[in-house]
């Protein structure tokens, strides 16, 4: 993907948002699910991670969510290591975004309530939160939905919902776990080009997904196998990859 000018660079001299030194993974029972595994993502950089099931994909980015420690090796988010942060629920809360396969919404209030409810805790008032709310619902195109229930709305809306919970607080990393996984093609498109305007305006993404037509849309595709990272640069698919591009340049038009 060629570089776009008008993206926000990151300053001079600042740490790489997401960095894994010689990280591994271990299971009791012997189950090793990372293998030295050093990776560098830089910041406002939009990268997938791609491979069969059960390769560690998943496992490398609640590494980085620190929903779990590694085994080996150093994890750092904006130059942190992730080992010397005492207030970890914070840290989820404030500086990462988490996306998922199932949108874990909350079935019996409104989508408006569900983002809301990503800003408890912090310094904003009710009135903030409700209007943050709102605003994000905006920025995913689902403005008008604001008051139904989530079981009132498609499998796409109800993932671009749990974007906007995830934005709420203003993360400078998001996270998203095949994301698309539960979704048709079109809805799936869309959430990706989603996700490049996020990267357009300086966030940076890390994606997990099986999908290589999908994982083209991305600045940098790294290929994780039985717990390492074997590859990296390009999905060998041009022809999926040169429509993903197209379809991403579309939707992501003015």
């Amino acid at each position: 993907m060629s570089e776009d000018p008008t993206r926000p660079e990151a300053p001079e001299g600042a740490p790489p948002a997401i960095e894994l030194c010689g990280v591994a993974k271990r299971y009791s029972g012997g189950v090793s699910a990372l293998h030295e595994v050093n990776l560098v993502v830089g910041s406002g950089e939009f990268v997938a991670l791609s491979g069969p099931s059960g390769c560690g994909k998943s496992t490398l980015l609640h590494l980085v969510a620190a929903l779990d420690r590694p085994s080996e090796g150093v994890v750092k988010v904006n130059g942190r290591d992730l080992a010397h942060i005492h207030d970890l629920s914070r840290f989820r809360r404030l500086e990462v975004g988490l996306v998922f396969q199932l949108h874990n919404l909350l079935p019996r209030i409104s989508v408006v309530a569900n983002v809301e409810i990503a800003m408890y805790g912090t310094h904003r008032n009710g009135a903030a939160r409700r209007a943050r709310a709102r605003e994000l619902l905006d920025e995913v195109d689902l403005a008008g939905q604001a008051e139904r229930l989530p079981t009132q709305l498609s499998g796409g809306e109800r993932q671009r919902v749990a974007i906007a919970r995830s934005l709420a607080n203003d993360p400078s990393v998001l996270l998203a776990d095949e994301p698309t996984g539960n979704l048709d093609a079109e809805a799936a498109r869309r959430m990706m080009a989603l996700f490049g305007r996020l990267r357009d305006r300086g966030m940076t993404v890390l994606l997990v997904t099986h999908d290589l037509g999908l994982a083209a849309m991305a600045d940098r595709l790294e290929r994780i196998e039985a717990g390492r990272i074997v590859t990296a640069g390009r999905p060998e698919r041009p022809d999926e990859a040169g429509a993903a591009r197209r379809a991403l340049a579309r939707d992501s038009a003015p």
